[in-house]
């Protein structure tokens, strides 16, 4: 079975074709980077302009890149939620127009269950039940996956998701937009033990996440070493970056070491953009080996948003008899 995956719910405008939900046969992606790096951040409106251009052309080419014409796809599969409102609506309705017009069958997939989906291409292993840890730009998740279809939320960002805040310290560091991938840079180099960071906790849900006061710290520290005439070098960056980064990794460890500790040995796995943080592997890996866990990792090019991680758990929504008509709608938040 052939499914046609479409993803717009930010900056990436993303086609797919995957087989069987676990055969790749294409992923293209347009990225939006160049344009929203002016403004240092993702400009919802432009977004929306930059995927409405994009989408027919992305298309098109996902389905020469498999081989495959359109009458050869036995599903269309589309994010419908979470992400940017007018972002979404623009995959959507195409797919909606897409499907209409060729009697295909649509079906709506959650962005962050398909962020988990990714695993499924590289691990022909992988089934449920696991755990899985999606940490990415507008999401920090710890969820116990059921089955392919059966989520449980243990714990989520109350705040800022993690990679909103590594986008935000980026900024007030004065480094380029994405910030994520020179924050892992400069995270190699730098003394993590120099600056104490610590993130909080909410009371009353262990599991939760909250990255706002770490945030806040690291941008009145920057501001404060600024305003006494520090310089801001490459060492300063460098000792910025590693130690937010160890403080918000801890933050994530404490949860995962948690649970399991409470529930013993299980399957893990991690996805979401932040998920190519090296840093991230590194420590979740390590985890994983002291519990006696077997981790499943994402490869680098489908951490971020992509269409094949859609068409992937599109599959297995539709023969559980998930589908969407003309008159299904997108949700800027929904629950996994």
């Amino acid at each position: 079975m052939k499914i046609l995956g479409i993803e717009s719910s930010c900056d990436e405008t993303a086609a797919s074709v995957v087989e069987d939900g676990r055969k790749m046969l294409s992923n293209v992606v347009a990225s939006q980077i160049d344009i929203h790096a002016v403004y240092g951040g993702v400009v919802p409106e432009i977004a929306s302009r930059a995927h409405t251009e994009a989408i027919c052309g992305v298309v098109e080419n996902a389905l020469l890149q498999a081989e495959t014409t359109i009458d050869e796809i036995d599903a269309i599969a589309v994010t419908n939620a979470p992400g940017l409102i007018g972002a979404l609506l623009t995959g959507l309705s195409f797919a909606k127009g897409l499907a209409f017009s060729t009697g295909k069958e649509l079906v709506p997939v959650h962005h962050i269950r398909g962020h988990v989906a990714a695993n499924y291409l590289v691990h022909e292993d992988l089934k449920p039940p696991f755990v899985a840890l999606v940490v990415s730009g507008g999401h920090t998740s710890l969820m116990r996956v059921k089955d392919y279809t059966d989520y449980e939320l243990i714990g989520c960002a109350r705040d800022d998701a993690a990679g909103e805040a590594f986008d935000k310290c980026a900024r007030v560091l004065g480094l380029p937009y994405p910030g994520g991938a020179a924050m892992d840079k400069l995270a190699s180099v730098g003394d993590a033990n120099k600056y104490k960071f610590t993130a909080g906790s909410v009371d009353g849900a262990e599991y939760d996440f909250t990255f706002s006061g770490l945030k806040t710290s690291v941008i009145n520290l920057v501001h404060t070493e600024l305003q006494r005439g520090r310089v801001m070098d490459d060492e300063f960056r460098a000792d910025v970056a590693a130690s937010f980064t160890a403080a918000l990794i801890k933050t994530i460890n404490t949860r995962l070491e948690l649970l399991l500790s409470r529930e013993g040995a299980m399957n893990i796995v991690l996805a979401g953009g932040v998920a190519a943080n090296s840093h991230l592997r590194r420590a979740v890996s390590e985890t994983a080996d002291k519990f006696g866990a077997k981790l499943y990792l994402p490869p680098l090019k489908l951490c971020g948003d992509n269409a094949a991680m859609i068409a992937s758990q599109g599959y297995f929504e539709y023969l559980k008899g998930v589908r969407g008509g003309t008159d299904l709608n997108a949700f800027a938040t929904k629950s996994v």
